[in-house]
């Protein structure tokens, strides 16, 4: 029997889904790591749980461990929920109360938690009402999900909004320009173009916020001499560099470009 989430795609539409970017329909046996994030907005089940994860990057502070743990969440929630959008057509429910995050421990030990959502039914645009379609995709994924949890992790953590904004900037930089495959259709690259100027267009409260927090990230790219290809070099810094065994810089730091 299929399960809901071969129910809602194809099996050509569930590979970059599955296998890039991490949705399952699995729940995962490590529960200590495994969590409802509805969960996180309660200030001391936040830090508990941020505590434990931390261990996983060797971040022995709560606002290294919670920028890393953002960087992964936004990746599971943006990534997944944009492409079914612009590449498919489909609209999933990525409300907060909708999502778990499903521990995963790779091979090498890196750990690369996975998203499964209670409800896996999809929504497509009616034939003239995409805008009206497309605003109720990203009101549920980032004023209905990503703003609450970030204001949690922030306040329960010390970490700065901005830095988990940007985290989550990153990923949809990144989406739109690299992960969204280059050799689509001209019907499906114009639809790629439209969504990402939305995107960096689209007004305040879409994203449960004054302004739209994705606009002051994009900044122009520069030439780096050890990149073939120009970088955007980050606003603030994820913190990566403070992990146990690291003390390196990611290679868009801006604290690595002031060195």
């Amino acid at each position: 029997m299929p399960t809901a989430l071969q129910s809602s795609f194809t099996q050509e539409e569930l590979e970059p889904l599955t296998a890039h970017f991490r949705l399952t329909s699995e729940s995962s046996v490590d529960k200590n790591h495994s969590i409802a994030p509805v969960r996180l907005l309660d200030e001391q089940e936040c830090t508990g749980y941020i505590d434990r994860v931390s261990g996983l990057f060797g971040a022995t502070e709560r606002s290294v461990g919670g920028s890393l743990f953002a960087k992964r969440y936004s990746y599971l929630t943006v990534t997944p929920v944009l492409y079914a959008m612009t590449m498919y057509g489909k609209g999933l429910d990525a409300a907060l109360e909708n999502c778990s995050v499903e521990s995963m421990l790779r091979d090498d030990g890196v750990w690369l938690p996975k998203l499964r959502l209670t409800d896996w039914s999809v929504s497509e645009a009616s034939e003239n009402g995409r805008r009206e379609w497309r605003d109720n995709i990203l009101r549920s994924l980032f004023a209905g999900n990503i703003a609450r949890l970030w204001r949690s992790l922030s306040k329960a953590n010390r970490i700065s909004s901005a830095t988990l904004w940007e985290n989550t900037a990153v990923n949809v930089f990144w989406l739109y320009e690299k992960g969204i495959n280059e050799t689509a259709d001209p019907k499906r690259q114009a639809r790629i173009r439209e969504d990402y100027d939305y995107l960096l267009s689209a007004p305040g409260d879409l994203f449960g916020e004054k302004s739209n927090p994705l606009i002051k990230f994009d900044s122009p790219k520069v030439k780096l001499p050890a990149y073939e290809q120009p970088l955007r070099i980050r606003k603030t810094c994820c913190l990566y560099y403070r992990t146990d065994g690291e003390r390196s810089y990611c290679s868009i730091c801006p604290k690595e470009k002031q060195n």
